[in-house]
Order: structure tokens, then C-alpha cells, then sequence
């Protein structure tokens, strides 16, 4: 594992982001589709997007915004934007987005579907009482979606699972 792969685990974690949370997440998106699916495969998956130095970018910068947010370092309005998780404000989609794209198309529907039910670590994120995660709800949807669509495109195409 190299720094910046160890630093982004480490800010997830610090964040209250377990890698077992994710893999929940991918295993809710991708449980229908495999039939032997396990948590041991959902992790190599995340494991996998998380190597790629565009999600370590995409990872550190979002937690570097939401903790900027919850220190008000931010001039108003943007302040009350970002603090709120505004929903016209979609810069925090666009920074996931960039994780997704990583994996092709399938992610973009995964992300839309997850991040509307909000299910498992998402729902926490989304509240406020446990800070200000107007960005990382989204990365960590979108590190799922892509650890999702790495795990259906390697099924589907019968890929070398050692292959990014």
C-alpha cells in the first residue's frame, strides 16, 4: 500500500468511514446479480478503486472541504451552502463523479440509486448531529458504485480479478 492509499483509509477512518461500511454498500448494490457474492469480494473490490490515485484526490480533498465547512473557513454564502449540503449545490457530485468515471457507466446508476435510498454508513452521514459530510456521502457512494461496477464488469467480461 502506498502513502497516499494509507493517508486516504486513514481520513476515512478518521471521518468515521469503516471499509466494512462500503463493502455493505456494495454488497446491497450487487447481492441480486451474484449469487455467491461475500463481503471478502466486495472489500477486494473497494480495495482495488481505492489504489487509484484519482479516488485518493477525489477522497482527500472532499474531507478536506467538509472539515473547512465545519471550521466556517469558508466566506458566505458558500459557507452556509457547503455547511447545509444544499441541494443545488452540486459540486459534491461532481467530485464523485470523478470516482466513478474511473469504472465505466454502471457506476452512474449505481451512485443515483444509492445515494437516493441512503442506506447503511450514508444514512449517518447524512446526519448532522455526527458533522458536516456534505462531500463524503457522496465519495463514499461513489467508492461503492465503482467498487460495484469494477465487481459487475469483471463478472461480466470474465476479467482477471488482479486486473484495475
Amino acid at each position: 500500500m502506498n502513502k497516499l492509499e494509507q493517508m486516504t483509509i486513514e481520513q476515512l477512518k478518521e471521518r468515521g468511514v469503516e471499509l466494512e461500511d462500503i463493502a455493505e454498500l456494495v454488497y446491497h448494490l450487487q447481492s441480486a446479480y451474484h449469487d455467491d457474492l461475500d463481503m471478502e469480494e466486495c472489500m477486494f473490490n473497494i480495495r482495488k478503486v481505492l489504489k487509484k490515485r484519482e479516488v485518493q484526490n477525489a477522497v482527500l480533498t472532499g474531507i478536506q472541504l467538509d472539515k473547512f465547512a465545519e471550521q466556517n473557513k469558508f466566506e458566505e454564502p458558500l459557507q452556509s451552502i457547503i455547511a447545509n449540503d444544499e441541494g443545488l449545490y452540486g459540486i459534491d457530485e461532481i467530485v464523485a463523479f470523478s470516482i466513478i468515471n474511473v469504472y465505466g457507466s454502471i457506476g452512474f446508476t449505481n451512485f443515483g440509486y444509492i445515494d437516493k435510498i441512503k442506506p447503511g454508513i450514508l444514512k449517518k452521514l447524512n446526519d448532522k448531529r455526527y458533522g458536516t459530510h456534505t462531500f463524503l456521502d457522496d465519495i463514499v457512494g461513489a467508492i461503492a458504485a465503482a467498487a460495484s461496477s469494477r465487481l459487475a464488469h469483471s463478472s461480466e467480461l470474465a476479467l482477471d480479478p488482479e486486473d484495475d
